[in-house]
């Protein structure tokens, strides 16, 4: 019997060194076996990570030490996404500069990240706020300047004034600013855009080639792209020969339109009303509703207002005069922000005609010859199918059908054509604030906007900074900053003053880890093109739209400029959920944050990664409860003690082959079980990521263990059957070890080298199983939603229902095609199928 304690503080430090001297994770940009890039969205440098946020880099580990055991050459960089309003906010706070601020933050975080053993390549460490990285972002900036994808316009943005700047759509949520929940207003400012739009068909087709991303994901940003298809229809300003254009999915409307809606953001409106009698109310409406939020505007219980611009346009089918309004459900970021309103079939057309007693005129009647619609008998809006009438040359045709041919006429007569409309508005990255990288631009009087010579780079931050949350740019401030030499005349000149939004920094710094310490490129194309795309992308589903979209984007243009090779960044995407306390997200506010620092002095870091990845599927939102890290403590004190226990037996009776004819039932059953076990984490790693019930399945190995254990510790093992038992339990607990490694791997480390290896467990491949010790106590089992296959299981021919349904809710194709529908029935045909019956 052994004594020695399973001393954690002392194994973790033991191992962690080890990793370190002998260069578990480091590798060169040289492929010359199977490579795999496995990366986790790099971490704000917030201050001190929770355990929240250990779930992200705990996975990303766990899958990188399986592949290293699987024979791959594994890159796995880490660095940090620095710059950022959260540094420059405490610098107005406490009086501390952004910089000094940010790197403490690092130093205490790496020191989180290398105490929970999570293993990175750590010369490649790449830091955002660094003048070696911004550098090649500001070099980016410039590529998409000289490509004419950088562009500056006078546009509304939205404007945080708490935060005091400008916030791309993709940052408002709910019409509230995702950083400080203040309520976003509009404002008119000179700001730089990217334009994304211009790839928004290829951003949208090449989701279908995302096979490995998740559908939800998938559908989010589709959305968010937002196709539309329709025809753009030019209605005449009445007593000019400007033209309106709007854009409409329902062209097979247009002969019932009574009035147009302008957007209280339309560029138009001061033209229109400027020295009229209408200047000053339509002003004042203007004013009051941009103050409101899109949600206030939008949503279904909002009265619809408006106000008369005292203009009309003049339909171009009809000939018809159309007054111009402006109204608070017009959006300037739909179509070109003025609809034709045809209240006789839109809802909200019909709720401001009623309300401004404005004509209602129907072009569409229902098919059925049975009634027959009337604007004074109408309640709501008829948005159904049916057949044109009122519509001229249309009448008696099915809507459906008349469409095409509309818009044919609309091109026959020159008045508009076929167009598709996206809801994805180009890329604002004009920040008005200091801690971000400085947009390359130099304002010259005689030559214009001017961009910073390559050989300049980079424009760097002064340091010397004085921070006002008044709205402007600290760097306004700063004459040695503003004040520039022109690079195209010599001229004085006057420098841009904004930043880059921090996705500017994000959506490429995938590209740089090949090439981290390189001064004289941001990457190298031969490097990047052997290595990417990423092959596992692990990271949280808040990123689905903002992030991804834009890394998505710039990885295109890349392509487009012929620097890489590949046209996405990311092949497989894991979005992981989230760890809650007490049903909430974890804040300081809330009093609910779980400090790891605590648990891994008081059980070890391997306890808490157990317990993270134990808690629940990764991909779902999981509660922590403190009891559950004591049964992870106790369960690796069990693994300790059954193999220091046998320590000596082992070391004393030779390893000698494994004789299938000497097994009892007991030892005949822990094979087959150690196999099955093998197979099972294999299979829940590679295909499902249900890491919690390959820990389970360990679980329920070491019981089997414990108890075939229990009838060898007063054996003298002369006994060839005896000797057999021994090398069975040894195969048992070496194969716990192997697999466990990748979750808990410095307790295995250290107890790999106890069962008398050499020290380095991810040097030894992970392990094989034997099909023909399962293989006639498996079978495979159809899994059914609503009739329909969506997946198959292998599981033990004499599995409990119990088990079969918590296998079947774990798996990862029924929890995507179940996407939170409600399960009615379960029905189980025994070693045939499951069928979840669902609504």
């Amino acid at each position: 019997m052994s004594n020695k304690e399973y001393n954690f503080g002392k194994i973790e430090k033991k191992w962690q060194d080890f990793w370190e001297s002998n260069g578990l994770f480091r590798v060169d940009n040289e492929c010359d076996k199977d490579k795999f890039y496995c990366l986790v969205m790099f971490p704000y440098p917030s201050g001190t990570l929770h355990v929240g946020h250990g779930r992200n880099y705990i996975i990303g580990d766990v899958v990188s030490r399986y592949k290293i055991m699987k024979g791959f050459k594994v890159l796995s960089p880490i660095g940090w996404d620095a710059f950022g309003l959260p540094a420059e906010n405490a610098a107005i706070a406490n009086s501390i500069h952004p910089s000094i601020h940010t790197r403490n933050n690092i130093s205490k975080m790496k020191v989180q990240l290398e105490r929970w053993g999570v293993g990175y390549d750590w010369d490649r460490e790449v830091t955002s706020c660094e003048p070696d990285y911004y550098k090649w972002t500001q070099w980016i900036f410039l590529k998409l300047f000289e490509s004419k994808l950088a562009y500056k316009k006078k546009a509304a943005v939205n404007w945080c004034p708490s935060c005091a700047t400008v916030l791309a759509n993709e940052q408002v949520v709910d019409d509230l600013c995702e950083r400080c929940d203040t309520r976003v207003e509009q404002k008119d400012l000179e700001q730089w855009f990217f334009s994304i739009s211009d790839y928004a068909q290829r951003l949208l087709d090449d989701l279908e080639t995302l096979d490995g991303w998740p559908e939800k994901v998938k559908t989010m940003q589709a959305n968010w792209i937002g196709r539309s298809e329709g025809a753009k229809i030019n209605f005449k300003l009445e007593g000019t020969d400007e033209t309106i254009p709007c854009f409409t999915t329902r062209p097979d409307t247009i002969f019932g339109v009574t009035f147009m809606s302008l957007a209280p953001e339309h560029p138009i409106i001061k033209e229109l009303i400027n020295g009229t009698e209408y200047e000053k109310p339509v002003s004042g409406f203007v004013d009051r509703v941009r103050g409101q939020s899109t949600i206030e505007r939008t949503s279904e219980g909002t009265v619809k207002e408006g106000i008369f611009t005292g203009r009309y346009v003049i339909n171009p089918v009809n000939d018809e005069k159309v007054p111009l309004w402006v109204s608070n459900y017009a959006l300037m970021e739909y179509g070109t922000g003025a609809v034709m309103a045809v209240p006789a079939h839109d809802q909200r057309d019909f709720e401001f005609a009623r309300k401004y007693d404005l004509p209602i005129k129907i072009v569409i009647q229902p098919s059925n010859n049975e009634t027959t619609l009337r604007p004074e008998d109408m309640e709501e809006a008829y948005v159904e199918d049916g057949v044109q009438v009122n519509s001229s040359q249309f009448d008696g045709i099915p809507n459906r059908e008349a469409i095409p041919k509309i818009i044919n006429f609309f091109e026959e007569k020159g008045i508009g054509e076929r167009n598709i409309n996206y809801r994805l508005r180009d890329w604002l990255i004009s920040r008005q604030r200091y801690w971000g990288a400085p947009i390359p631009i130099i304002y010259c009087e005689s030559c214009g906007a001017v961009p910073v010579p390559e050989n300049d780079l980079p424009v760097l931050l002064p340091d010397h900074v004085e921070f006002k949350p008044h709205g402007r740019s600290p760097l306004d401030d700063v004459d040695e900053f503003v004040n520039a030499t022109c690079p195209k005349c010599g001229s004085s000149a006057k420098r841009e003053t904004d930043t880059m939004d921090t996705f500017v920094d994000s959506s490429w710094y995938y590209l740089r880890y090949l090439s981290s310490k390189d001064n004289t490129q941001a990457f190298d194309s031969e490097d990047v093109n052997k290595w990417l795309p990423v092959d596992q992308y692990i990271g949280g589903i808040e990123h689905a739209i903002l992030h991804l979209l834009y890394s998505r984007f710039i990885t295109k243009v890349f392509f487009d400029l012929k620097l890489t090779n590949f046209n996405e960044p990311f092949r497989n995407l894991f979005t992981q959920g989230m760890i809650v306390k007490d049903g909430a997200k974890m804040s300081k506010s809330k009093g609910n944050v779980v400090n790891p620092d605590l648990i891994t002095e008081k059980y070890g870091a391997d306890t808490q990664r157990l317990y993270t990845l134990f808690i629940a599927p990764p991909q779902r939102d999981a509660e922590w409860n403190d009891r559950g890290v004591i049964g992870s403590y106790r369960f690796l004190n069990r693994l300790w003690n059954n193999i220091t226990e046998f320590e000596g037996h082992f070391k004393n009776v030779p390893d000698t082959e494994i004789k299938r004819d000497l097994f009892s039932e007991k030892s005949k059953e822990l094979y087959r079980h150690i196999n099955i076990t093998i197979k099972k984490v294999t299979e829940d790693i590679e295909k499902s990521w249900s890491f919690n019930t390959a820990i389970a399945a360990v679980m329920e190995l070491l019981n089997m263990v414990v108890d075939f254990s229990t009838g060898l510790k007063d054996k003298e093992f002369n006994d060839e059957t005896d000797i057999n038992d021994l090398n069975v339990l040894r195969l048992s607990l070496e194969s716990i070890v192997k697999v466990l490694a990748p979750f808990v791997p410095h307790i295995c480390e250290e107890l790999w080298e106890i069962l008398g290896h050499k020290p380095g467990i991810f040097s030894v491949p992970w392990p094989a199983y034997d099909e023909d010790a399962i293989a006639a106590d498996q079978v495979e089992m159809v899994i059914q939603i609503n009739g329909k296959v969506r997946s198959k299981l292998v599981v033990p021919s004499e599995i409990n229902e119990d088990d079969l349904k918590s296998l079947v809710m774990n798996d990862q194709k029924i929890i995507e095609n179940l996407d939170g529908r409600k399960i009615i029935k379960t029905i189980v045909v025994p070693r045939k199928l499951v069928n979840l019956v669902v609504r």
